[in-house]
């Protein structure tokens, strides 16, 4: 919209009005309504805001909730967290520095996650042996606990190649795009 480039599902983010004329996210692109395509770039937002992009693709007044770019982080997060989870429900996933490693090492890893405030040195090590397994880590050691249904604290993760990698990586590239402001997840 801000940009005037056309965007599929899996690279923008779509917006909705609510009756009550308010901005909303459209995460599952499912909501009923009209909807306006946005990059899911913080920069894109705010030029978008500033300049009443949503106020001409709807033709109508629209009102942008103060928390809207935390809703949309939030919600984009939420987004990637579920797509680990449901690589976990299918068997794709391995946790911890040794299964993690082994992984890698065989070759059968497509997505490396590390805790962002996991340690340095085994961060470091597993980023190594990585291959071109992409490397995400935009989650702490909690969240990414709870996203696989884990009790402790979880560091390291892969994810198998294959669909359910290739969801995850889709939805942590979004998350990344907003947060940094630029599309390219780190490799």
């Amino acid at each position: 919209m801000a940009t005037g480039a056309a965007l599929t599902p899996e690279d923008g983010l779509r917006f909705v009005v609510s009756p009550d004329g308010e901005l909303a996210p459209d995460f599952t692109g499912n909501l009923p309504g009209r909807g306006a395509w946005l990059t899911p770039q913080r920069t894109a937002l705010e030029t978008a805001l500033q300049k009443g992009a949503f106020a001409r693709s709807f033709k109508r007044s629209v009102a942008a909730p103060d928390d809207l770019a935390g809703r949309i982080e939030a919600g984009l997060a939420k987004q990637a967290l579920a797509a680990l989870g449901l690589a976990r429900r299918t068997g794709d996933v391995a946790t911890g520095f040794e299964k993690v490693r082994a992984m890698l090492a065989e070759g059968s890893a497509a997505v490396l996650v590390n805790a962002a405030d996991g340690g340095e040195d085994g961060r470091r090590k597993l980023e190594g042996a990585a291959g071109d397994a992409a490397v995400v880590a935009l989650f702490e050691e909690a969240e990414l606990a709870a996203a696989l249904g884990r009790e402790e604290p979880t560091v390291h993760v892969a994810v198998k190649k294959g669909a359910g990698a290739q969801r995850f990586l889709n939805a942590a590239r979004r998350l990344e795009g907003f947060r940094s402001g630029d599309k390219a997840a780190k490799q």
